[in-house]
C-alpha cells in the first residue's frame, strides 16, 4: 500500500496566518502597554507628591500625621485636621447617600411604573454631570442659611442627649462638617444610584418571579434574591462613591468653613485635604508648598487604602459565595 501523502498548505493560507499572528501580537502590545502606562502615571503621582513633600514627611515625619496646629507664620504644620476633615465629611455622605441610593433604585426596578423610569433615571444621570462648584455655589447661597436656620433646634434636641450631644452643639453658623457632609451626600448619590439601579437590573428575572409565586413581599425578593445575587457589584459601587466623596475640592471648599480647629461637633467648621491645598497653594512658598503637597501624598495614600479595603472586601464575598 502507498502512503498516502499530505496535502502541502496554500501559501495564501500560510501568509494569513503569519499576518493574522503579527497582528496579534502587536495588539497585546498595544494592550500591555496601556496597562503600563496606568500603572507608571499611578506611580509617577504618587513618587511626585512624595518627593514635593519631602521638606515636611521626612523632618517631622509622625508629628506632622498627629498635629493638629497649621501656622504658616511659624512653618507649623500639622494634618490631624484636614485628615479628620475629609475622613469626617465622606463618613457622614456614605451613611446619608447609600440608604437613599438603595431605595432609589430599589424604587426604580422594582415599583416604579414604566413610564416614570425613564424621567426618574434621566434625572438622576443629569445630577451626575452637574460641576462640582454648582453644587458648592448651591450649598453656599442655599443650604447653608437653611442649616443655620435649623442648628438652634438640632442645639437644643440632640445636643442634650448624652454622649451624642457633643456632635450638634455650637453656634448657628451653617458652615461646617455636617453641612459638608450632606452636600457630598448629594453630590455622591446618584453615582451609588446608577450604579445598583443597572446592577439590580441584571437579575434574572426568573428568580424574583419565583419568588413572588412562592408569597413573597417585595422587601423579601430585594433581601433574599436580589443583594445576595448583586451585592459585590453593590459594594463596589458604594465604595466608588466614597472615592469620590474623598477626593472632592470645590464643593468642600464652600461649605466647610476652612478651620484648622478640631472640635467634636459636627456643626463646627473644619478642613479637609482637598480644600486646604485649594485654598493655600497658590500662594504657599517653601515648607508651606511641601506641607501641602504632602497632604496630597497623603490623600493618595488615604484614597489607596479605602480601593484596597474595598478589593479585600469583594474577595472576601467572592470566597463565600463560591463556599
Amino acid at each position: 500500500m502507498s502512503a498516502i501523502s499530505a496535502e502541502p498548505i496554500p501559501r495564501d493560507t500560510e501568509h494569513r496566518s503569519r499576518t493574522d499572528a503579527r497582528h496579534d501580537f502587536i495588539f497585546r502590545l498595544i494592550l500591555r502597554f496601556c496597562a503600563l502606562l496606568v500603572l507608571a502615571a499611578l506611580l509617577g503621582a504618587a513618587l511626585a507628591t512624595l518627593w514635593g513633600g519631602r521638606d515636611v514627611l521626612f523632618k517631622d515625619g509622625l508629628h506632622f500625621l498627629l498635629s493638629s496646629e497649621w501656622n504658616p507664620v511659624e512653618n507649623q504644620f500639622g494634618a490631624l485636621a484636614p485628615i479628620a476633615g475629609t475622613l469626617i465629611t465622606s463618613l457622614i455622605a456614605l451613611m446619608l447617600a447609600v440608604p437613599v441610593s438603595f431605595g432609589i433604585a430599589l424604587f426604580l426596578t422594582e415599583i416604579a411604573p414604566n413610564w416614570m423610569r425613564g424621567p426618574v433615571s434621566a434625572a438622576i444621570e443629569l445630577l451626575a454631570a452637574i460641576p462640582s462648584i454648582i453644587y458648592g455655589m448651591w450649598g453656599l447661597f442655599v443650604f447653608v442659611p437653611f442649616m443655620s436656620s435649623i442648628e438652634p433646634t438640632l442645639n437644643d434636641t440632640l445636643g442634650n442627649i448624652p454622649v451624642i450631644g457633643a456632635l450638634f452643639q455650637g453656634p448657628p453658623l451653617g458652615l461646617g462638617l455636617l453641612t459638608a457632609g450632606i452636600v457630598l451626600a448629594v453630590m455622591i448619590l446618584p453615582f451609588i444610584s446608577s450604579v445598583m439601579r443597572e446592577v439590580f437590573q441584571t437579575v434574572p428575572a426568573r428568580l424574583k418571579e419565583s419568588s413572588y409565586a412562592l408569597g413573597s413581599t417585595t422587601w423579601e425578593v430585594v433581601w433574599d434574591i436580589v443583594l445576595p445575587y448583586t451585592r459585590s457589584a453593590v459594594i463596589g459601587g458604594i465604595f466608588l462613591g466614597l472615592g469620590r466623596a474623598l477626593g472632592e475640592t470645590m464643593a468642600v471648599t464652600f461649605v466647610l468653613g476652612n478651620s484648622y480647629n478640631l472640635t467634636a461637633s459636627l456643626l463646627m467648621p473644619g478642613t479637609s485635604i482637598s480644600s486646604s491645598i485649594a485654598n493655600e497653594f497658590n500662594e504657599a512658598t517653601e515648607l508651606h508648598r511641601s506641607a501641602l503637597i504632602a497632604l496630597g501624598f497623603l490623600l493618595f495614600v488615604v484614597t489607596f487604602i479605602v480601593l484596597l479595603i474595598a478589593r479585600y472586601m469583594l474577595r472576601q464575598l467572592a470566597r463565600k459565595e463560591g463556599r
